[in-house]
């Protein structure tokens, strides 16, 4: 089953389903032009099989796509732009380095 990501904008999170099945979350501020993610998680039965990943990566395209900056707040969206230095130039040049980016 394919995990699918939308954008929850009456609960300020992006999610990610199984099927059905809320799997995980992606909490976010947005104010003005800048997406701060401040909170990810995703269920303990479901931890390990990439889905934090794909929740992190498709919120970030999501960002891209709207033209947003990104504040990683959250400390696992903070080390996948570690992992993923592709999407580093989402966070403002002057702000990278409060991330550890």
């Amino acid at each position: 089953m394919a995990a699918v990501v939308t954008d929850n904008r009456d609960r300020d999170r992006f999610e990610i389903h199984l099927g059905d099945e809320l799997v995980g979350i992606a909490q976010y501020r947005l104010r003005d032009d800048t997406i701060a993610f401040t909170h990810a998680e995703v269920s303990d039965e479901h931890e390990g099989q990439g889905l934090g990943s794909t929740l992190a990566g498709e919120s970030l395209a999501a960002a891209r796509k709207a033209g947003l900056a990104v504040l990683p707040a959250c400390p696992f969206f903070a080390d996948y732009l570690q992992r993923h230095p592709e999407h580093v130039d989402l966070v403002p040049a002057e702000r990278r380095e409060e991330f550890g980016l």
